[in-house]
C-alpha cells in the first residue's frame, strides 16, 4: 500500500504540474479568442462546433477509454506478460483506427444534422457557420483518441508526462491560429478550426518517441483482433456514458443555451472554463494517476488495499477543491475582467460570465469527487453501476435545466449541472459503500469537516479584501491584477495556516505531491 501510494503521489505531482501548464496556456488562449471574437456570432458558432471533439477528448483522453483499457492492460501483464499486453495494444490501435476514420467520414456528412441536435436555436448564418467549423474539426476526434490509447499505454509503464503535456500542444496551436492564421482569412473562425486540427497532430507526434522508448512499436505485425479487445469494449461501452456525465450534462446546457439571449453559450464556456482549472490540475491528474494503482490492487485481489487508496485520494480532493470552490466564488468578477475583459468582451459580457461562474462554482467540489469514485468502479471493472447513476443524473440535469433556465437564464443552466454532478456523487458514494463495505467514512468525514471550517475562514478573509478594494467597470488591468493575485496568496496564506491549526493531515500530503512535481 506505502508503496502504491508513494507511485500515486508522484504521478499525481508530474501530471499536476503539465496540467498547470497547459491549464495557464488554456487561459491564454481563451483570452486571445475572447480579444478577438468577443461574445457573439463567431465566437458561439466555434465553441457549439468545438464542443463535440472537445466532448471526445474528454470521453476518451480523460475518460472511457483509459478507463476501460488500463484494467485490461493491466491484467495482461500480470498475467501473460508484457509482451502479449503489447500485442493487444497494437490490435487496439489498428481496430481503433478503422473505427475512427469511419466516425469520421459520417460526421463530416451528417454535420447539419449534428449542429440541429446541438445548436437547434441556431439559424441562417450562424447555423451555416457552425456546420462549416464542424466539418473542419471532426478529424480532430481521431487523433485525439489515438491519443488517449497512447495515454493509457504509457501510464500502466509508469510513465505520465508526454500525455499530461499533450494539451498544451493544442493551446499553442489555436493561439497561433488566431494570431497568424485567422486575420488572413474571409471567415476568422475558419483559422481557429485549423488550429485544433493541427493540434491533434501535434499531440498525437508527442506520444511517439516515448511509446518507442518503452518498447512500444505501432507498426510491428499484430492481429487486427485480440481477444482481450472484447474485454475493453464490453467496459467502454456503458463507461462512455459512465465516465460522462458532466460532458453530457454542459452538452444538454450548449443546446438550451442556443435558445437564450446571443451570447450566453459563450458565457457558459468562459466560466466552464475556469471551473476546469482547479478541476484539470487536481481532480483530472488525480483520476489519471490513482486507475493503474486501483488496477493493480483490484487485479491482486487486495481490497483493504484498494479502499485505502480511495479514501487517501477522495481525502486529497476535498481538501483542495473546497478552498478553491470558496475562492472561485469570491473572486469570480476580477477574475473575469482581469482575464477577459478586452476588446470586444465589454463589462456586461463579464457581469454574464461571473453569473454563470457562480453557479457552477458550488458544484466543483462534486465534479471533482465524481472523478475519484468512478475510476474506483472501473478498476473493479464494474461499468454498470455508474452508468445507472448516471442515467438518473442526466435525466435529473434536464429537469433541472428546464426548471432554472426561466428565472436564472444561463446561470439556471450552469447550476443545474452542479446539483445535478452532488447527486451523482451522493449515489456513486452509496453505491461503492455498498459494493466494499467500509470506506473510512468517519476519517472521510472529520478531514471534510476540517477543509469547510478552514475554507469559510479563508473566504471571510477573502471577502472582506474584497470589499476593501472594490471594483468598478473603469478599473485598470494593473489593478485587477494587484487584487487577483493578492486575494490568491491571502487565500492560500489563510488556509494553510488553518489546516496547519487543525492539524490537516492532507496538507502534508499535498506538500509531497508539490515536491514529486
Amino acid at each position: 500500500m506505502r508503496n502504491e501510494k508513494k507511485q500515486f503521489t508522484k504521478a499525481a505531482g508530474i501530471i499536476g504540474v503539465f496540467t498547470l501548464i497547459s491549464r495557464i496556456l488554456g487561459f491564454v488562449r481563451d483570452m486571445v479568442i475572447a480579444w478577438f471574437f468577443g461574445a457573439g456570432l463567431l465566437s458561439d458558432a466555434f465553441f457549439v462546433a468545438f464542443r463535440l471533439p472537445n466532448l471526445f477528448r474528454r470521453l476518451f483522453g480523460e475518460g472511457s477509454l483509459t478507463v476501460a483499457f488500463i484494467p485490461v492492460f493491466s491484467e495482461h501483464i500480470s498475467t501473460f506478460g508484457k509482451e502479449e499486453a503489447f500485442q493487444m495494444a497494437r490490435s487496439a490501435v489498428r481496430m481503433l483506427s478503422v473505427i475512427l476514420v469511419f466516425i469520421t467520414i459520417i460526421g463530416i456528412i451528417t454535420a447539419p444534422g449534428i449542429v440541429r441536435i446541438m445548436a437547434p436555436g441556431f439559424t441562417g448564418a450562424k447555423f451555416s457557420m457552425t456546420v462549416i467549423l464542424t466539418r473542419i474539426m471532426f478529424p480532430y476526434i481521431f487523433f485525439i483518441c489515438l491519443v488517449a490509447l497512447s495515454m493509457g499505454i504509457l501510464n500502466v509503464l509508469g510513465h505520465f508526462a508526454a500525455p499530461a503535456l499533450a494539451p498544451v500542444f493544442l493551446n499553442l496551436s489555436i493561439i497561433a491560429s488566431v494570431l497568424f492564421i485567422s486575420p488572413s482569412l474571409p471567415d476568422p473562425s475558419i483559422g481557429l478550426a485549423i488550429g485544433v486540427i493541427i493540434g491533434g497532430i501535434l499531440q498525437l507526434l508527442l506520444q511517439l518517441p516515448f511509446l518507442v522508448q518503452k518498447g512500444f512499436y505501432f507498426w510491428q505485425k499484430a492481429d487486427f483482433y485480440h481477444p482481450g479487445l472484447k474485454k475493453i469494449g464490453l467496459l467502454m461501452l456503458p463507461a462512455v456514458f459512465g465516465a460522462a456525465v458532466y460532458q453530457i450534462n454542459m452538452l444538454i446546457g450548449t443546446l438550451l443555451a442556443s435558445f437564450l439571449a446571443e451570447g450566453s453559450i459563450s458565457y457558459l464556456y468562459y466560466a466552464d472554463r475556469l471551473v476546469q482549472f482547479p478541476l484539470g490540475i487536481f481532480a483530472i491528474s488525480m483520476s489519471v494517476a490513482i486507475l493503474p494503482s486501483l488496477s493493480r490492487q483490484a487485479a491482486a485481489r487486495d481490497m483493504r488495499a484498494l479502499t485505502d487508496t480511495f479514501a487517501y485520494a477522495i481525502k486529497l480532493i476535498f481538501f483542495i477543491t473546497i478552498p478553491a470552490m470558496t475562492g472561485l466564488i469570491v473572486l469570480r468578477r476580477p477574475i473575469i475582467a482581469l482575464l477577459f475583459e478586452r476588446g470586444a468582451f465589454d463589462p456586461v459580457s463579464s457581469k454574464l460570465t461571473a453569473d454563470a461562474l457562480l453557479y457552477f462554482s458550488v458544484g466543483l467540489w462534486a465534479f471533482s469527487a465524481v472523478r475519484i469514485v468512478v475510476p474506483t468502479f472501473y478498476a473493479l471493472q464494474d461499468t454498470k453501476t455508474p452508468v445507472k447513476i448516471a442515467i438518473i443524473s442526466v435525466l435529473a440535469n434536464i429537469v433541472l435545466c428546464l426548471t432554472l433556465m426561466g428565472p436564472l437564464a444561463h446561470g439556471g443552466l450552469a447550476l443545474a449541472a452542479s446539483l445535478s454532478s452532488m447527486l451523482n456523487f451522493i449515489l456513486l458514494a452509496m453505491a461503492l459503500r455498498k459494493k466494499l463495505g467500509a470506506l473510512g467514512c468517519k476519517k472521510i468525514i472529520e478531514s471534510i469537516a476540517k477543509s469547510v471550517v478552514c475554507s469559510t475562514v479563508m473566504g471571510l478573509s477573502l471577502w472582506a479584501f474584497v470589499c476593501f478594494h472594490q471594483t468598478t467597470d473603469t478599473s485598470s488591468h494593473f489593478d485587477l491584477l494587484w487584487i487577483v493575485t493578492a486575494g490568491i496568496f491571502i487565500g492560500i496564506f489563510v488556509y494553510i495556516l488553518s489546516a496547519y491549526i487543525l492539524r490537516c493531515r492532507e496538507l502534508g500530503d499535498i506538500i509531497k505531491i508539490v515536491k514529486k512535481g
